[in-house]
């Protein structure tokens, strides 16, 4: 199951049913089946203390995944700060909710296995990221017809 909330900031607005069917199938491209995914959107002062008290790490980001995956069945926490994914979207001059799914799916990505710390890694998760990116965008456009 695939969960999304909310902590101290208002629920993004978000086609839940569409990105459910996406996230199921970019797991399902890199392998894996998808259990307990909980999604927890909130704000740069709530991400901080997360990435402060679990990883000692203290700076703000845009996404911190907790890893629960067990086999080829993918499961963890996803916090996810908005306020960063906003101000991310500004910096980088992309549409704000295209930052959004980046992030989104950035944090699946993880779960399935891929990196993006190590040389070379960033290039790889953003090749993996614009590819489920464009995953979403044929879904989309089916889901029209």
């Amino acid at each position: 199951m695939i969960s999304f909330f909310a902590e101290d900031i208002a629920m993004p607005k978000m086609k839940r049913n569409e990105l459910r069917k996406w996230i199921k199938a970019v797991a399902q491209k890199h392998g894996y089946k998808t259990g307990e995914i909980s999604y927890i959107f909130c704000s740069d002062k709530r991400i901080l203390e997360v990435n402060n008290e679990f990883l000692q790490h203290d700076y703000y980001t845009d996404i911190i995944t907790f890893d629960y995956t067990e086999g080829k069945t993918i499961s963890g926490d996803l916090f996810i700060s908005l306020d960063t994914v906003a101000s991310n979207a500004e910096k980088f001059n992309t549409d704000p909710t295209s930052e959004f799914h980046r992030v989104v799916i950035h944090g699946i990505l993880h779960l399935c296995g891929i990196n993006d710390k190590g040389p070379g890694e960033r290039e790889i998760m953003e090749q993996h990221e614009n590819e489920a990116l464009a995953l979403l965008a044929e879904m989309s456009a089916e889901e029209k017809k």
